[in-house]
């Protein structure tokens, strides 16, 4: 044990968990690559939680980060922020809502519970629809909606929470029906799900693609279908872009677009990568939804002036460089490539994805048993060979987490993808 690790242990909570069984103490990054304290160098696949959007030590982002700190690190929101108007301007203009409003907090958990705040207060209600093997954040009101038991510590909530299906496409009760069959099922059971409710709900809230789900999706399409029930209750539609906003999916710039027919959600939330390493998170809000607060509000730490002046760098850097583009094609050879490899494991149950968000789920051979153990062998496996990579999954799942930064190059998708297959041969 590693006098880092023990010091750990002593001061910090049991259920902070670690990677690995010698846990990894990493020092520095640049691109793709990070190093570790003994000097190891590893191919990042994870990217801190899909955190590390563009790139590690990105020059256009440091710089802006130190010019920033330079001037005046904090002010808080009481005063005007430059750097907030300037990035809450251009992410108004990218989400699609009309007349939108941004509020900037530090998490994506803070940001999905500004988001149910916003929600009930505009609704009158406390009812909130979510997915099952849904995860929203850690706050209290955040773990009271989350469908999945494995990051729910308590089932003491605020809030009323309904679990519709939909999440997952490849198990559950509807996972043998066709995709457009799954989504009139799924349609048919929110409606018979909101027709067994007492009031109207305040919101649905839901994950394109689900992260520590397991990276499941459904069709392309559910949410729009969901969107023609929700309009006849007056029900709202939040998309948690945590981990899927920013063109991660490769095929839109936020995940709601693969769900567009009947128009864009009412609220977004967003964080992980716009910041490249940055604590920005937020919600995005037609107007009259954002504005229906009747009480003083502030943020102390919420668009902080170094905050946004490193996601106004990060996000010019990924539109002029097209990374939305790149995620697409080089997302695309990646899962090829390690469909191509996975074929040959039998513990392999199925490679799924889009872009560079990308899920192995691994199962006992044979049979659709989860194998948590096979996925935390992998996991040591890969690090051995130098990638980083992430699990999840539900509670009858275990799934390999990939998520590299976006300017991932086709030499080091190649690179990760033999460092992985020899990692699941090993099974």
């Amino acid at each position: 044990m590693s006098e880092l690790y023990e010091r750990h242990r002593a001061v910090l909570p049991r259920w902070l968990a670690l990677y690995y069984r010698e846990p990894l103490e990493l020092t520095h990054g640049e691109g793709r690559h990070v190093w570790a304290a003994d000097g190891t160098k590893y191919l990042d696949f994870f990217g801190g939680i899909l955190t590390t959007m563009t790139a590690h030590a990105l020059p256009e982002v440091t710089k802006a980060v130190a010019e920033q700190a330079g001037r005046i690190i904090h002010s808080s929101t009481l005063y005007l922020d430059r750097p907030m108007v300037e990035l809450a301007e251009r992410i108004a203009a990218l989400s699609g809502i009309p007349d939108a409003r941004v509020f900037f907090t530090t998490s994506g958990t803070e940001a999905n519970d500004a988001a149910l705040l916003l929600a009930t207060a505009y609704r009158r209600s406390n009812q909130i629809v979510a997915l099952r093997n849904s995860y929203h954040g850690r706050s209290f009101s955040a773990v009271g909606i989350t469908g999945n038991r494995g990051w729910s510590p308590t089932s003491l909530s605020p809030l009323q929470t309904l679990y519709a299906h939909g999440g997952v496409r490849t198990r559950g009760p509807y996972a043998e029906l066709t995709d457009a069959a799954f989504i009139d099922a799924c349609t048919a059971d929110l409606e018979d799900l909101l027709g067994q409710t007492r009031g109207g709900a305040a919101a649905l809230i839901a994950e394109p693609v689900q992260g520590v789900g397991g990276f499941t999706s459904p069709p392309d399409g559910l949410f729009a279908a969901f969107r023609e029930v929700l309009k006849r209750h007056g029900i709202l539609w939040i998309s948690d872009e945590v981990q899927t906003g920013w063109g991660r999916t490769g095929d839109h710039f936020w995940g709601w677009q693969a769900h567009d027919r009947n128009g864009p959600p009412d609220l977004i939330t967003f964080a992980k990568g716009i910041g490249n390493g940055m604590s920005i998170g937020g919600v995005v809000a037609r107007a009259e939804i954002m504005n229906c607060l009747d009480a003083n509000s502030i943020s102390t730490f919420g668009g902080s002036p170094v905050t946004m002046a490193a996601g106004l760098a990060n996000l010019t850097y990924l539109l002029e460089r097209d990374l939305q583009g790149n995620a697409r094609r080089v997302g695309g050879l990646l899962i090829e490539r390690l469909r191509a490899a996975a074929a040959r494991v039998p513990a392999v149950r199925e490679v799924r994805g889009r872009g560079l968000m990308i899920g192995i789920e691994l199962v006992r051979p044979g049979t659709d048993e989860a194998d948590p153990d096979a996925a935390t062998a992998v996991l040591e496996a890969a690090r051995a060979g130098g990638l980083l990579i992430g699990k999840g999954g539900a509670y009858n799942t275990s799934v390999l987490r990939i998520a590299p930064p976006l300017s991932l190059t086709v030499a080091e998708a190649e690179q990760g993808a033999v460092i992985l297959e020899d990692a699941l041969r090993a099974l």
